[in-house]
């Protein structure tokens, strides 16, 4: 029977052993694992460090290639304008604008005074084309053929010509000034003496010694007049 028990305690205790045993195996095991991970690591992290350094150079390389390229790229541009220049510049451009006005501008002025001069040409041929044939009538009347026989035949085509003559000076706008009986206007009228009148007021007009002559609005000679001086 005792014989029985300790053979039991025996296979306990191997069983105990072959067991913890087993253990610490697994643990070696597992030890030696973790550390070929690390090792692994390592040498990983090592050679990432190493292909970053060497890229380094070739990165300095290329920049220190790429930077002659970028200078002689600058240097082919070419530089921006300083301020001086662009006032300069500005200035130019407005003097010749200023240039090409005035040139216009005398163009103008010389097409302006060539057209006045055509329209004043025009209008003047009009007019004597008028006053030539007042001429005519004259001629026509001072012949040998036409000549009156009496005084009041003559005189009656002479007033014909004369109403000619004045219908072409009212109709290129001519008209007279004749301030008989009027008050006296020194922008009108010049007085050349005054005297005494029993029916026309002091400082008015008595006699006009000469008409005067307006065209519109502008005065082309005064009426010389003799002044009132009353009773």
């Amino acid at each position: 029977m005792a014989k029985n028990l300790d053979e039991r305690q025996e296979t306990k205790d191997e069983s105990n052993s072959s067991s913890e045993q087993a253990k610490f195996e697994q643990d070696v095991l597992k030890a030696a694992q973790d550390a070929m991970n690390l090792e692994a690591e390592a040498k990983k992290d090592e050679s990432v460090s190493n292909e970053e350094a060497a890229d380094k150079p070739a990165d300095a390389e290329s920049q220190n290639a790429e930077a002659p390229k970028a200078e002689e790229k600058a240097a082919d541009q070419p530089a921006a304008p300083s301020a001086e220049e662009i006032l300069k510049q500005q200035l130019a451009d407005a003097n010749d604008r200023n240039l090409r006005l005035m040139a216009e501008f005398e163009n103008f002025r010389r097409r302006n005074a060539k057209e006045q001069l055509e329209l004043i040409e025009t209008a003047n041929g009009k007019l004597l084309e008028k006053f030539s044939e007042v001429q005519d009538n004259f001629e026509r009347a001072f012949a040998a053929e036409n000549k009156a026989k009496n005084l009041e035949a003559f005189e009656k085509g002479m007033q014909m010509i004369y109403n000619q003559f004045a219908k072409v000076l009212t109709d290129a706008g001519l008209e007279q000034i004749d301030p008989t009986g009027k008050e006296f206007d020194p922008n009108l009228h010049e007085a050349l003496m005054q005297q005494p009148s029993d029916t026309i007021p002091e400082g008015h007009v008595v006699t006009v010694f000469q008409k005067g002559y307006k065209l519109k609005n502008k005065i082309l000679k005064t009426a010389k007049v003799i002044v009132s001086s009353g009773k």
